[in-house]
């Protein structure tokens, strides 16, 4: 019996310090430990976040964002010595997200999440990786003065022309993906408008396009580099619009687990050499166009010496 006993406590503790170890290993707060050990990174993706990040025809994972993070891996076997490192992708929903990180299930977000202070209570973010923005969708056949409000034409800070719009945006329908910076934007832009209007919070672009084809909204509001990806991609885009105007600037960056500083470290020195080498512009260009003169301004001023 005793025997017995004593088998039972030594299986008990050897399963008690398998599980610790297990556990440590997962802990986010010791993601390049974790990619030493096992040779592997992992990184997790939004599956419907073109042009940022998705899945192709092929079923892999693509967009920018993921030619970012494929960036990063290079940079992490050079750096950890690893050339044989092993990268593993992993499909993340929106709600999800930040919380795989806290679990240590992934080591890199590979999305588009704006920097936000309340975001940076659950997670930490790389250097920028792209000027962001609010913008607005609808119809090809919305009325004009509807398009002109919110394209910012007119006046402001002129009483007449703030009554003609709120009166213009009242009893409208806008859309917005729920959790997402736009539907804190637009929640406080309808108080200060004193504006009464119906809002559909929606769990994803493509939910909110196919809102304004059916006409069950007039304005979609989101990333307008997403809304433009959707609407491209949507086989009713011809007669959707996305307009011109940014109702906000939110830089974008990659999410990590807190408490990383020496993986934060590898991943701004992977994206400073791309931004310095150049290569962004290629990245940039075959999800976004050639960049501008202010997509350029923007790597120059987040590039980060050495």
């Amino acid at each position: 019996m005793r025997r017995r006993f004593a088998l039972a406590v030594f299986a008990a503790l050897l399963v008690a310090a398998a599980q610790t170890w297990v556990h440590a290993a997962a802990a986010p707060g010791r993601v390049v430990s974790r990619i030493r050990d096992t040779g592997r990174i992992t990184f997790g993706y939004r599956a419907d976040a073109g042009p940022f990040a998705y899945t192709d025809n092929s079923g892999m994972p693509a967009g920018y964002s993921v030619a970012l993070c494929q960036k990063i891996a290079d940079e992490a076997k050079r750096e950890l010595n690893l050339p044989a490192l092993k990268v593993e992708w992993k499909p993340v929903v929106f709600e999800e997200r930040f919380r795989a990180l806290q679990l240590g299930e992934i080591d890199l977000l590979c999305g588009a999440d704006t920097v936000t202070l309340a975001r940076r209570s659950e997670a930490d973010f790389s250097i920028p990786i792209f000027p962001g923005g609010i913008g607005a969708l609808l119809r090809a056949d919305a009325p004009a003065r509807l398009r002109e409000v919110l394209s910012g034409r007119g006046q402001p800070f002129h009483p007449v022309w703030r009554a003609n719009a709120t009166q213009l945006l009242q009893a409208r329908d806008f859309a917005v993906v729920t959790g997402t910076t736009a539907e804190t934007w637009l929640e406080k832009r309808m108080n200060d408008l004193e504006v009464v209007a119906g809002v559909a919070l929606v769990k994803s672009y493509d939910e909110g396009v196919q809102r304004v084809l059916n006409r069950r909204a007039d304005v979609f509001f989101g990333d307008r580099a997403i809304l433009f990806d959707a609407a491209k991609r949507h086989a009713g885009g011809r007669d959707l619009v996305v307009l011109d105007r940014f109702f906000t600037y939110e830089p974008m960056a990659l999410a990590l687990a807190p408490d990383n500083d020496d993986f934060r470290l590898l991943v701004d020195r992977a994206l400073s050499r791309v931004y310095r080498s150049g290569d962004i512009s290629q990245l940039y260009a075959k999800s976004f166009g050639d960049p501008d003169q202010d997509a350029l301004t923007f790597f120059r001023w987040n590039t980060l010496p050495e």
